[in-house]
């Protein structure tokens, strides 16, 4: 597969050639995400304040063919890490090449972009599965079918997730087709062969539906990662779905916006029912007139545990019903 690219690089070489390149062709735009909240764990007691995402961006373009992206996370639970460090190429109309450090194409960004996400915890599909970004080249055609947009990507990673250049053997891919567009109804299905070790050989399928409109949406999600090493299959799901109602006359808030989300995980056979279910609810209060912006958000977490994944035995709280207040500041 990794020759593919390399096809697709040297096919087109007239495709990065500008004659009459102006100077005013490169920009630069900046974006911003904090994210900080509190969260009580009703059933041990105890709370706890913290940053979850502090990030900054820059995006823009060298040239009208040539665009690129670098975001940090100042403080990722206390850490810095390096996210996007990219650049893409549009080798013709509707075909970019990405190459750098960017997302692998498998799950929704609205599942794990601080700023895109309806609640402040990220559904167990997005949070236990596999990490959401890796160094390789992603290829994106876009293109319509009548009215309906199409997008495919298809990426060669390290398999080793974010700034690990790590020598291997077998590299990981990944491929996705998405059909629709971010307003009205939105599929894909994706596929990622992920071998990150010798015990831990994952394939990952899965597929999404959702629809969408400016004050509401409701999205579905199923996925299934099996390893190969020991046969397990690790299943998660959920449907979410919110309304954002406007606000006239405050002086604080631009809108109200109520949200509920179920979600479960199991590695056992989903006959018997999911190892773990959560019931998720919100009330955000948006402090922009733009819906599911930059807003206070209240969330209520209620779990149901017949089985624990291994995942939920790092500290107590994991798995307790929670209260969570915070504050979120998209710029």
């Amino acid at each position: 597969m990794r020759y593919l690219f390399l096809f697709c690089l040297i096919a087109f070489p007239g495709t990065l050639v500008h004659s009459q390149e102006k100077e005013n062709d490169f920009k630069v735009k900046f974006d911003a995400t904090l994210k900080t909240k509190y969260e009580f764990a009703i059933d041990e007691g105890t709370g706890r304040f913290s940053v979850r995402n502090s990030r900054i961006g820059l995006f823009g373009n060298i040239t009208p063919n040539v665009t690129y992206r670098a975001q940090v996370e100042l403080s990722s639970e206390g850490k810095f890490e390096p996210l996007d460090l990219n650049a893409s190429i549009s080798l013709f109309k509707g075909f970019d090449i990405t190459l750098g450090q960017t997302s692998v194409p498998i799950f929704n960004s609205y599942q794990t972009t601080p700023a895109q996400m309806l609640f402040a915890n990220r559904t167990f599909l997005a949070k236990y599965i596999a990490g959401t970004r890796d160094l390789g080249i992603l290829a994106c055609y876009k293109f319509d079918v009548g009215k309906t947009p199409l997008y495919f990507q298809l990426g060669v990673f390290n398999g080793s997730t974010i700034n690990k250049p790590v020598w291997k053997k077998t590299e990981s891919y990944s491929a996705r087709l998405i059909i629709g567009s971010m307003k009205g109804v939105r599929a894909s299905g994706k596929v990622y062969r992920y071998p990150l070790g010798d015990k831990e050989n994952y394939l990952i399928t899965a597929m999404d539906l959702r629809y969408g409109q400016e004050r509401y949406k409701i999205e579905s999600e199923v996925l299934n990662r099996h390893n190969y090493y020991n046969g397990i299959n690790r299943f998660a799901s959920y449907i979410q779905g919110a309304y954002s109602f406007p606000l006239t006359n405050l002086r604080l808030f631009r809108n109200f916006t109520t949200s509920v989300r179920w979600d479960g995980i199991t590695e056992s056979s989903v006959t018997n029912g999911f190892d773990v279910n959560r019931l998720t609810f919100g009330l955000a209060f948006g402090l922009t007139s733009k819906p599911f912006n930059s807003l206070i958000r209240l969330d209520y977490e209620n779990y149901f545990v017949k089985k624990a994944i291994p995942e939920f035995s790092l500290y107590n709280e994991v798995d307790s019903d929670k209260i969570t207040l915070e504050l979120l500041v998209v710029f």
